[in-house]
């Protein structure tokens, strides 16, 4: 029975996050911008290969709708996902095939109650 106590809390952290990332990753796959921005948090860290910039939540989508139309996705594969030791915030790594080649992506999500956040977004050519 403590067994469950102890156990149960972290088992339901790590499948909230789960719903999330698929949408996220469907977002990716399509290049789906305005989908993609549902998931933002209010201020979102945007890296695109060596432009890395804080923005607002609008701003962060016209900045991927921008990246998007000039790199078409073709398919976003996920690699790995995992949950942060410190607060349960949760992580995912993948690869995005486009139109002018691949690159890796790195998702940070900060996870409150049942929702998580993009708190930062990373394209890196792969």
């Amino acid at each position: 029975m403590l067994f469950l106590l102890l156990f149960a809390p972290f088992a339901l952290m790590a499948n909230q996050g789960n719903p999330s990332l698929e949408a996220i990753a469907k977002a990716l796959s399509s290049g789906d911008a305005d989908a993609l921005s549902r998931y933002l948090a209010d201020n979102v860290e945007v890296s695109i290969l060596d432009n890395e910039q804080t923005y607002p939540k609008a701003k962060a989508t016209e900045a991927l709708r921008s990246f998007f139309s000039s790199n078409k996705p073709k398919s976003f594969n996920q690699v790995h996902q995992g949950t942060s030791r410190e607060n349960s915030d949760q992580y995912c790594i993948g690869n995005m095939a486009a139109s002018n080649g691949s690159y890796r992506v790195y998702i940070y999500l900060k996870v409150e109650g049942n929702s998580a956040s993009i708190q930062e977004i990373r394209f890196d050519k792969g």
